[in-house]
């Protein structure tokens, strides 16, 4: 990481003055499903509010995915890559891995004076790159950040199985973080949690030192996903109510002073009863989940950048973001634009 950042005055506040978001061309509807697996549009969209998602070609990698979404979001925020001090990658689904995807995209994007490193937290990958990110800042390590979260989650989805198949989809967000001498502004408050106990919860079993890549490994799937679906939906809606109720309480926020709740793209029956729970109108709950399916780390990180695009979020605006994944992980952040 460049020093250049280090030697100036401590600021006020880290801001998001940029984001971007990507998504491949190719679209696969519930319908198509229909095709592969025993399932229908009914049963998907009543249990998961999902009509279509996107999916990556074959030769499209996260970093191809990741590079779109950075390159909008620095020009969103009007910064040069060469001003960029460090870039963050949340991602379960790196190009390799060794190196990490953020030094590709600290490569191809031209950031020549930045660190890079990746982050894996799953579908809270973005939150926890927020929050890394302004650490840096704040601590002097760093004046821009460009974070970014990306997925192709269709190389590590079982199309077979009827269950879990219909959930996902691939996609990339970005956002560059500034510091500000402007104080209560910009990421105001950030929390980060995990629970190794739940880690078999949302499973890859195979592909790691644990159990590396065999014959046996792929004869019986195991470089995909593995999911208790009603374990991570009763955990789903507490923690997404209790990070809900920490930022507010910290922030010390009532629910009129929010101005938008952005939550992990995961089933917008967790989502309702969560935030339902909290007070919040459907109004005041960003949702593009039909739209795009779960995209893991990069949900929250395309919700955001959607809200912002679409004029629901505005200067002086409040959202959180929350999200939960494997690990277990769960993050909440609280944001004034």
């Amino acid at each position: 990481m460049s020093c250049r950042a280090a030697s100036n005055a401590r600021p006020a506040s880290a801001r998001v003055i940029g984001t971007g978001m990507y998504v491949p061309e190719r679209v696969m509807t519930n319908e198509d499903f229909t095709r592969i697996v025993d399932t229908n549009d009914e049963w998907i969209t009543k249990r998961t509010g999902m009509k279509q998602r996107r999916i990556a070609e074959h030769d499209q990698a996260t970093s191809d995915l990741a590079i779109e979404a950075c390159r909008r979001a620095l020009d969103d925020a009007g910064v040069e890559p060469a001003d960029v001090d460090l870039v963050i990658c949340a991602t379960i689904t790196a190009d390799n891995t060794l190196p990490a995807t953020a030094c590709w995209l600290q490569d191809r994007l031209g950031c020549t004076g930045a660190g890079a490193f990746d982050l894996t937290a799953a579908c809270s990958g973005h939150i926890y790159g927020l929050a890394q990110a302004r650490a840096a800042i704040l601590t002097g390590q760093a004046r821009t950040v460009l974070v970014t979260s990306a997925e192709v989650l269709s190389c590590i989805t079982d199309y077979t199985d009827r269950s879990t198949c219909v959930l996902f989809g691939d996609g990339a967000g970005a956002a560059v973080v500034q510091a500000s001498d402007e104080p209560d502004t910009g990421i105001l408050y950030t929390t980060l949690y995990a629970d190794g106990s739940g880690g078999t919860m949302m499973l890859l079993p195979a592909g790691g030192s644990r159990r590396p890549a065999s014959h046996e490994t792929v004869d019986q799937r195991l470089h995909y996903m593995h999911i208790r679906g009603r374990g991570v939906f009763k955990f789903a809606v507490l923690k997404m109510q209790e990070l809900i109720e920490e930022c507010m309480k910290e922030c010390d926020l009532t629910v009129d002073q929010v101005r938008l709740v952005i939550p992990h793209q995961v089933n917008t029956r967790i989502i309702n009863a969560a935030t339902g729970r909290m007070g919040f109108p459907p109004e005041k709950v960003f949702l593009n989940i039909e739209k795009y399916g779960n995209t893991g780390g990069a949900s929250v990180a395309i919700a955001h950048d959607e809200a912002r695009r679409q004029g629901a979020l505005g200067p002086g605006d409040m959202a959180l973001l929350i999200a939960f994944g494997g690990g277990l992980t769960w993050a909440g952040a609280a944001i004034r634009h």
